[in-house]
């Protein structure tokens, strides 16, 4: 006959395995992630040493000013999985930012997939928009990237960050407005400009020889008075082309480490990604 305890150390023993195998999943996940080691973790070596350092010494001191926390991390490959899954487990692994104030951005890079993403903690969320990572993503680090220049466009990148959680956001704005604007085609401006002026010419030649004998006041035979000017369109120059004398007012133009750690905060997947 079985007892009511052996029967309860029964159920415990199958709940303990339930549990261990629901958990092998997040074992494995967990496993996967590489370790916080300092504000700048380059997992794919893709940074050189002195722009590494200088990142570290900036957002240290950064996070001192304002308690705002920063962490640049780059990772070979993310191993088939998309890159927004990966940024938000790995900054909820770190635990970026303040517990109570959520206040941690990671920017991840993974060379081999070609993708990026800036994981804004539930905190930052309205300072650090996704229109700002956006822009970050566009403007800094992909140009950078495709040119090869990894540690110019982390850094760069960084550098806008700081920016606008600095409360400076309209510079990074105004840059991605400017960015925006398509190019000027100089072959059509100067198509325009030189029909412009023939039509100028043409016309407005057209106009002195038609325009002042019906509206202009007859001075003497050929010559009359309009707009303040004097006109003799029957009068040829001596060029061979019909001419328009003025005497009076008129107008001209002339030329002329260790022991870092996050600090408990968490993200909803707010930021942007890219690829290059």
């Amino acid at each position: 006959m079985i007892s009511w305890a052996d029967e309860g150390r029964r159920l415990g023993r199958l709940v303990a395995v339930a549990l261990f195998v629901l958990a092998l999943p997040f074992a494995a996940l967990a496993a996967d992630l590489p370790a916080l080691t300092g504000r700048v973790v380059d997992n794919a070596g893709i940074i050189d040493a002195g722009t590494r350092a200088a990142l570290t010494q900036k957002l240290a001191a950064f996070e001192t000013k304002g308690s705002d926390q920063i962490v640049v991390a780059t990772i070979p490959s993310l191993g088939g999985e998309e890159i927004e899954p990966y940024a938000n487990r790995l900054f909820r692994f770190w635990k970026l930012g303040q517990a109570k104030e959520n206040n941690g951005v990671l920017l991840l890079v993974a060379p081999n997939d070609r993708k990026m993403r800036i994981e804004v903690g539930y905190g930052l969320e309205g300072t650090l928009t996704d229109l700002h990572t956006k822009l970050i993503i566009e403007n800094d680090m992909v140009p950078a990237f495709r040119a090869g220049d990894f540690s110019g466009g982390i850094s760069k990148a960084v550098d806008d960050m700081i920016m606008v959680l600095e409360g400076n956001p309209e510079e990074l704005v105004a840059r991605g407005e400017r960015n925006q604007q398509p190019p000027i085609n100089t072959d059509n401006l100067f198509f325009a400009v030189f029909i412009g002026i023939w039509a100028i010419i043409f016309f407005g030649s057209m106009a002195a020889s038609i325009l002042p004998p019906i509206f202009g006041q007859k001075l003497g035979p050929g010559r009359y008075r309009w707009l303040g000017m004097t006109f003799e369109p029957g009068r040829r120059s001596s060029s061979g082309g019909w001419s328009s004398g003025s005497s009076g007012g008129g107008w001209s133009s002339g030329g002329g480490g260790g022991g870092f750690s996050g600090g408990g905060g968490s993200s909803g997947g707010g930021g942007s990604s890219g690829s290059w």
